[in-house]
Parts: structure tokens; C-alpha cells; sequence
């Protein structure tokens, strides 16, 4: 009686198992949302999607998308934001369900666009100056407003993986470049790109959050590449100037998000 109790219940144990097994609920898909400027939007890809924002299908965020097809995924990215207007504008989206949330952003809020104009138009001298005074204002002023975004995020999504990417260098120092500023000056925009991630990275850990480099994935691929670049010159549209090509979105800024968010 007792050997045919205990094979009794061998088997019913083994039907719980198997029981449930069969009914555990499939994993929770994630939910990822987007923040940012236009990098984060994907300009450059000469893709404009009839989006207002310029979000096309070839930036980080999308290719994050596809590859993770069990995500729920939404931009909210948007050309020209500053982290002022990621605050007013686009952090609405983020929610306490919400398991991953990148941001690209800081480049406007220094000035960049204007600082690019002035290098390309004005000369080595004119350029160098305003590189110095974007940096001044992002060693000085940037890292409060990036607190108070950081702060922000985390606030409306507290259990979310938060990842910042950062900005490539743009330029190669190769000569000739045709089209593009001379030597001097694209050196100067390097040592500006630099000290934009340095201090975004500086404000990432502060967080708690993780900083995504993409600068030595971009190393040889700038503008003035003997290579293939991966970044956009000057072209027509002007938006689209200065910012990754498909392939920088897919093979610079793609593989540095998925290390950093695994």
C-alpha cells in the first residue's frame, strides 16, 4: 500500500511539473521608449518619413526595434531638442512600465548646429572661438540640466535600464578634404565632440545610469575618411549635414546599445 501511495505521488508530482510548465506565463515584453535630439531620431539618412521630427526607419531606436521583436517600442525623439524640450515634450511617454529608455542629447543645447556653421563659413580663428565658447557652456551649465533630466527619467520610470549615448568625433584629420573646414578647425570640433561626451558621461554615472561611447566605433569612418564613412558631409538638405549615415546608425551606434543595455 505504501509503494503504490509513493508511486501515487511521484505522479501527481510530476504532472504539477509538467502542469506548470505548460501554464507559466510567457515573459512580459519589454518597453522602450526613445528620448533625444537628432541623432537619436536618425538624421542623416537623407530619410525624412514625412515626420516633422525627421524620425526615420534607419535610426538606432528603429534597428533596436527590429531586432527586438518582442518589445514594445516607441520614439519620441526629435530634431533639435534640447534637454529642455526632452523635458517638456517628449518624457511624457516614459511611464513606470517602461524597461529601457535611451537619449541622445546636449549637442543643441550647446549650440552645435551654429557652431558648425560658423567652421565651415568663417574660418579657422572664428572657428576655434566658437568651439571654445560651447565647451565653456558645456563644462559650466550643461551637467545641471542634464541632472535635472536625468533626474527626471528615473523619477517616471524607476526600475527602467537607462542608457545615454553619446555623440562621434566627425572628422577624420586626413588631407585633402574637399568640402570640408581645414585641419585646425576640424580638430577643434573633435576636442568640442569630446568634451560633450565627457561631461554627459561624467553626468550618466552620476545617475546611475549607463554611458554608451560610440566614439571608437566611429574612428575611422568621420568625414575625410580615406575609408568609408559613415557620417554625412555637407549636403542638400542641410539638416541632414553632420549627422550618421545608415551604416553609422547600424554599425556604430546599433552595436554600442546592444552591449550596453544587455
Amino acid at each position: 500500500m505504501s509503494l503504490k501511495l509513493s508511486a501515487m505521488a511521484v505522479a501527481i508530482a510530476a504532472v504539477t511539473a509538467l502542469t506548470g510548465i505548460a501554464c507559466a506565463s510567457p515573459p512580459t515584453p519589454g518597453v522602450y521608449i526613445a528620448l533625444g535630439d537628432s541623432y537619436s531620431a536618425g538624421v542623416g539618412t537623407q530619410e525624412n518619413n514625412n515626420d516633422a521630427c525627421q524620425r526615420t526607419p534607419a535610426s538606432y531606436p528603429a534597428l533596436w526595434e527590429l531586432a527586438h521583436s518582442g518589445t514594445r517600442s516607441t520614439s519620441v525623439a526629435c530634431t533639435g531638442a534640447t534637454t529642455v524640450d526632452v523635458l517638456d515634450n517628449q518624457i511624457g511617454a516614459v511611464t513606470s512600465a517602461t524597461t529601457l529608455v535611451t537619449v541622445t542629447v546636449g549637442g543643441d543645447d550647446a549650440g552645435f548646429s551654429d557652431v558648425m556653421t560658423v567652421c565651415v563659413l568663417q574660418g579657422t580663428a572664428a572657428c576655434q572661438a566658437a568651439v571654445d565658447q560651447a565647451s565653456t557652456f558645456i563644462s559650466q551649465s550643461l551637467p545641471a540640466r542634464l541632472a535635472d533630466l536625468y533626474s527626471a527619467i528615473r523619477e517616471a520610470a524607476p526600475e527602467a535600464k537607462v542608457v545615454v549615448l553619446g555623440y562621434p568625433r566627425l572628422f577624420e584629420s586626413t588631407d585633402p578634404c574637399a568640402g570640408a573646414p581645414d585641419r585646425d578647425s576640424r580638430v577643434a570640433l573633435n576636442r568640442g565632440a569630446d568634451a560633450l561626451d565627457e561631461v554627459t558621461a561624467a553626468a550618466a554615472a552620476r545617475a546611475g545610469f549607463t554611458f554608451a561611447d560610440v566614439r571608437d566605433e566611429f574612428a575611422g569612418h568621420g568625414i575625410c575618411t580615406t575609408g568609408t564613412p559613415w557620417i554625412q558631409g555637407v549636403v542638400n538638405p542641410l539638416s541632414n549635414s553632420f549627422h550618421p549615415l545608415a551604416a553609422g546608425y547600424a554599425q556604430g551606434y546599433l552595436p554600442v546599445l546592444t552591449a550596453a543595455a544587455a
